[in-house]
């Protein structure tokens, strides 16, 4: 049964339709991190997302900052349709090298000009990089993992599961209670993932010592199982090396048909910036947008 509206008509975002809107999504080139069920579904509070499906086509409408937007993750469109929606929306955002390849012409034929949106490219590393942090490019972050192992001889790694569940609530409680503003977080979103990590196709990691969890991470696999979308990674930071052995040991546990790591954006925060390019990316995944012309 079809739970999707058919355009123009939008609904927001239900658990339901995650059978109908997955496989649009997991099979799409780019590996843009925001492209799965659960990286829309999970943050459809904070961007008021609502969906429509326009023939094979589906469509994505939110509001940030008082702005709306839309947006179209996969396929090609009629611009038609585009300029309906440029008549309540603000900007286009999320557009992928994939659609633009398929649509640029169409676009630019229609007055459509997309920007690079770089506060918003997605971050790639090789997964064998950061397995194993090899040579003087990762000294430092060896250091930090020899570093932590020194320090917490007894440690361990579990799968991310309804089992271990409640371990990477403890940690992520232990996190926020550190935030002097948890709304302004994704800890509502992290926490909403863990709740209902039997809901989605999520792998993951949980990081103990003596037994006690002090990091977690959670991610999903995109671009046909080529890439891994890193969507939460949490960590105590009374343990020194927590959040860079998370990363390791995650990186280790990944199958060899994981190229890359996508470690998503770093929304012009220059700080997050420095802390990612640290880590040495081999590239991005690219993400442009247009905003509406004033007449």
């Amino acid at each position: 049964m079809n739970s999707l509206p058919t355009y123009p008509e939008f609904a927001p975002l239900s658990l339901e339709m995650a059978q109908e809107i997955a496989p649009h999504l997991v099979s799409l080139p780019d590996g843009i991190s925001e492209y799965s069920f659960a990286g829309l579904y999970l943050f459809r509070h904070r961007y008021g997302y609502r969906i429509s499906l326009k023939d094979d086509f589906i469509i994505l409408s939110g509001e940030r900052d008082g702005k709306r937007f839309f947006i179209t993750p996969c396929c090609a469109t009629g611009m038609e349709t585009i300029g309906e929606l440029f008549q309540t929306h603000d900007y286009w955002k999320l557009i992928s090298p994939a659609f633009l390849a398929k649509n640029g012409k169409a676009m630019r034929d229609g007055g459509y000009l997309p920007e690079d949106d770089r506060d918003n490219f997605d971050y790639l590393y090789l997964r064998s990089d950061l397995a194993t942090l090899s040579g003087k490019r990762f000294h430092k972050k060896k250091n930090h993992v020899n570093a932590f192992e020194h320090a917490y001889p007894v440690f361990g790694t579990k799968d991310l599961n309804p089992s271990t569940r409640d371990d990477a609530l403890a940690v992520l409680e232990a996190w926020v209670s550190r935030e002097e503003r948890p709304e302004d977080t994704d800890y509502a979103a992290a926490k909403e993932a863990l709740e209902l990590i039997e809901r989605f196709d999520m792998t993951g990691q949980v990081l103990y010592v003596d037994g006690f969890p002090v990091a977690w991470t959670l991610a999903e696999l995109v671009a046909d199982g080529t890439m891994a979308a890193v969507h939460f990674e949490k960590a105590r930071v009374d343990f020194r090396g927590a959040y860079q052995y998370i990363n390791y040991a995650f990186a280790r546990s990944l199958p060899e048909t994981v190229e890359y790591i996508n470690r998503e954006q770093d929304l012009g925060d220059e700080g997050m910036r420095q802390a990612k390019l640290t880590y040495r990316p081999v590239g991005y995944v690219e993400k442009y947008r247009v905003v509406r012309q004033e007449k």
